[in-house]
C-alpha cells in the first residue's frame, strides 16, 4: 500500500488539477515553459542563420573560384597573345621563313612517299618503293611522325595519320618488341600527339602498348629485360649480351612512363621506371659513369665499355630531362645530382686533337681510353648546354663552353667528308685530327638536335647556319624521287634503301625548329624525349603522389603555320601542374 501511494503521489504532478489548485506552481510552470520555448527557438534560429551563412559562404567560394579561373584563362590568353605578337615579329625574318618552308616541303616529300609506297608499314624503302616492318608492323613512321605533322601545321596529313591510328593500329602482334624502341617511338609518339592535340585516342593507345611492355620490369632487381613478346608478355634479353640488360635500353623509359602516370592517374607506370633509377643509384659511382651492361638480377653493372655513344647515351640524357620534366623540384633533385656526377665523369673523358684542337669524348674500357666517338654521342653538346643553367655562374660558363666546343667537332664530322654528311663514328689520331671509322650515314639527328638547343639557349645564329648546311647536304645526297635514303658510304655517296622513321620524327623536326621562334615548343614548357617527341613539363611533388591531369586544366597550344599565315592555330595541350 505504501508503494502504491508513493507511485500515485509522483503521477499527481502530471495532472492539470494539481496546478489549478496551486496557482504559484502553475505560474512557475508557465514561465519555465516560455523560457524553454524561447531557448529552443533561439537555438533553431541561430542554426538556421548559421546554415544560411554557410550557404552564402559556399556560394561566395564558388563565385571567387570562378573569378580566379576566369582570370587565369584571361592571363593565359594574354600570354598567348603576347607570344603571338612576338612570333609575328620573328616570323617576318624572310630567311627563316624561306628555310622553314623548304624544310616543311622536305617533310611533305618524305611523308607523301611513305604514304604512297609503304602506308601502314614501319618504314619506307625508297629505292625499291616498298615498305618494311622493322618494328613488328606497328606503323612506326606514322606514330613517330604525328607530332612533326602537327607542329608543322600539316593538318590533312595529321588527320590521315590519326585515322590510321584509330582504325588500324593493333598491338596484338606475336612479335618480340624492343622495350626501348617501342617506348621512345610508339609510347612517346602517342603521348606527344595527345599533349599537342588533346585527343584521348592517342592516350588510350599509349596505355594499350605500355601495359603490354610492363612485364619486362618484373625482374629480381626491377631492371627491365630489353625485349618482350607483345602477345604473351614473355620478356628476355638478347643472347649476345650474355643475359645482361643494355644500359640505355633499360634506363630510358622514365619520361614516357612518368608522363603516362600523370595523364592517366595510374601510378604503376611511374613506379616501375623510377625503381630502375633507385636501384642504379644504390651503387652509383662518384664519376657517374655506368657500363653499357647491367645485371637485371642484381641491378649492378658489369665490367663493360663506358660510352656516351651507342648503348649508353640516353641514360645520361634522361637523368637531366626527368629533372626538367618534373620542373626541377626537390622531388626530382636526385636525378640532377646523378646527372652532375655523370658530367664529372664525362669531363674526365674529354680530349682534344692536334693540330686543330677538336674536342671529343673518349670511350672507356677498364682503365684505358679509346679515342673514338660515335655520331650518336653528338647529342651531348645539346644535353650539356641544356643542363648548364643548373650550375653556379662559373660552372655554367665552363659547361656551356664545353658544349659549344663539342658541337664544333660534331659539325666537322659532316664538313670533313666529300658528301658533307657524317659517318657513324670517328677515330682521333695524334697529328691527324679526325678520320671516319664506320662510314655509313642513316639520316641521324643528333648533331642537328644539339644545334637546335644551342641556338635556343645562346641565340647565336651560327648554329642556324650549320643546321642549314647539313640540311642542304641531305637534300643533295639523300633525296630521291620516292623519299630520302641514307648513304652506305659518306665518302663515295653510294645510297642505301632505307628511310628511317626518325628522319621525320627527329632530323627534320629539329631542323624545322631551328627556323621557328623560340615560342614554338618553348623549352620552359616542353621537354623532348630521346626520339624528339615533346612532352609537357609537369611540376612534381614530394611523396611520389600521382595526380591525374584533367582536360579542364588545359590551355591553348600555339602553332606556327607559314609566313603568310601568321595567325596561330589553337590546339590543346596539358599544362596543369601536379
Amino acid at each position: 500500500m505504501a508503494r502504491t501511494r508513493s507511485s500515485t503521489s509522483k503521477w499527481r504532478y502530471c495532472h492539470p488539477s494539481y496546478y489549478l489548485k496551486r496557482p504559484k506552481r502553475l505560474a512557475f510552470l508557465l514561465v519555465a515553459f516560455v523560457c524553454a520555448s524561447l531557448l529552443v527557438w533561439d537555438r533553431q534560429t541561430l542554426l538556421r542563420e548559421h546554415e544560411d551563412e554557410l550557404t552564402k559562404l559556399k556560394s561566395e567560394v564558388v563565385r571567387l573560384k570562378s573569378l580566379v579561373e576566369e582570370d587565369n584563362f584571361k592571363v593565359e590568353n594574354a600570354v598567348a597573345r603576347v607570344r603571338e605578337e612576338a612570333k609575328e615579329e620573328e616570323v617576318d625574318d624572310p630567311i627563316d621563313a624561306e628555310r622553314r618552308e623548304k624544310v616543311k616541303e622536305a617533310a611533305i616529300h618524305a611523308w607523301n612517299s611513305y604514304e604512297k609506297y609503304a602506308w601502314g608499314q614501319d618504314e619506307l624503302q625508297p629505292q625499291s618503293k616498298s615498305g618494311i616492318n622493322s618494328f613488328g608492323g606497328l606503323g612506326a613512321t606514322i606514330v613517330d611522325s604525328l607530332d612533326t605533322l602537327y607542329i608543322m601545321g600539316l593538318d590533312e596529313q595529321f588527320q590521315r595519320a590519326k585515322e590510321w591510328v584509330a582504325n588500324s593500329l593493333d598491338f596484338n602482334k606475336n612479335y618480340d618488341a624492343s622495350v626501348f624502341e617501342t617506348t621512345i617511338r610508339v609510347v612517346g609518339g602517342l603521348l606527344s600527339a595527345y599533349d599537342l592535340s588533346g585527343d584521348k585516342l592517342f592516350l588510350d593507345k599509349a596505355v594499350d602498348i605500355a601495359d603490354r611492355l610492363l612485364p619486362a620490369w618484373d625482374t629480381p632487381s626491377g631492371i627491365p629485360y630489353n625485349f618482350i613478346n607483345l602477345v604473351d608478355g614473355r620478356p628476355h634479353n638478347p643472347s649476345w649480351t650474355g643475359g645482361f640488360s643494355i644500359l640505355a635500353d633499360a634506363a630510358t623509359e622514365q619520361l614516357e612512363f612518368i608522363s603516362l602516370s600523370q595523364r592517366t592517374g595510374d601510378p604503376k607506370y611511374q613506379q616501375k621506371v623510377e625503381n630502375v633509377i633507385t636501384q642504379l643509384n644504390k651503387n652509383f659511382p662518384d664519376d657517374g659513369l655506368l657500363p653499357i651492361y647491367i645485371d637485371p638480377n642484381e641491378g649492378k653493372g658489369s665490367h663493360a665499355t663506358i660510352t656516351f655513344g651507342a648503348m649508353g647515351d640516353s641514360f645520361y640524357e634522361y637523368l637531366l630531362k626527368v629533372w626538367i620534366h618534373g620542373n626541377k623540384t626537390s622531388a626530382v633533385k636526385h636525378y640532377r645530382e646523378m646527372w652532375e656526377k655523370s658530367m664529372t665523369g664525362l669531363s674526365s673523358l674529354v680530349r682534344r686533337t692536334t693540330p686543330s684542337a677538336f674536342t671529343y669524348i673518349c670511350e672507356k674500357s677498364g682503365a684505358s681510353l679509346s679515342d673514338k666517338m660515335d655520331e650518336l654521342a653528338c647529342f651531348a653538346p645539346g644535353m650539356i648546354a641544356l643542363g648548364s643553367s643548373g650550375y653556379d655562374s662559373e660552372e655554367s660558363k665552363k659547361f656551356l663552353t664545353l658544349a659549344e666546343e663539342l658541337a664544333w667537332t660534331c659539325y666537322n664530322f659532316y664538313q670533313t667528308t666529300p658528301t658533307k654528311l657524317a659517318g657513324e663514328n670517328y677515330f682521333f689520331y695524334s697529328g691527324e685530327d679526325m678520320s671516319v671509322g664506320t662510314s655509313w650515314n642513316i639520316l641521324r639527328p643528333e648533331t642537328v638536335e644539339s644545334l637546335f638547343y644551342l641556338w635556343r639557349l645562346t641565340g647565336n645564329k651560327t648554329y642556324k647556319e650549320w643546321g642549314w648546311n647539313i640540311f642542304q647536304a641531305f637534300e643533295k645526297n639523300s633525296r630521291v624521287e620516292s623519299g630520302y635514303v641514307g648513304l652506305k658510304d659518306v665518302n663515295t655517296g653510294v645510297k642505301d634503301n632505307m628511310m628511317q622513321s626518325f628522319f621525320l620524327a627527329e632530323t627534320l623536326k629539329y631542323i624545322y625548329l631551328l627556323f621557328t621562334p623560340p615560342s614554338v615548343i618553348p623549352l620552359d614548357e616542353w621537354v623532348f624525349n630521346t626520339e624528339a617527341h615533346p612532352l609537357r613539363i609537369v611540376t612534381r611533388k614530394e611523396g611520389g603522389h600521382v595526380e591525374r591531369l584533367l582536360d579542364e586544366k588545359r590551355k591553348p597550344f600555339i602553332r606556327l603555320r607559314s609566313r603568310k599565315e601568321v595567325d596561330m592555330v589553337e590546339g590543346t595541350c596539358i599544362c596543369s601542374v601536379q
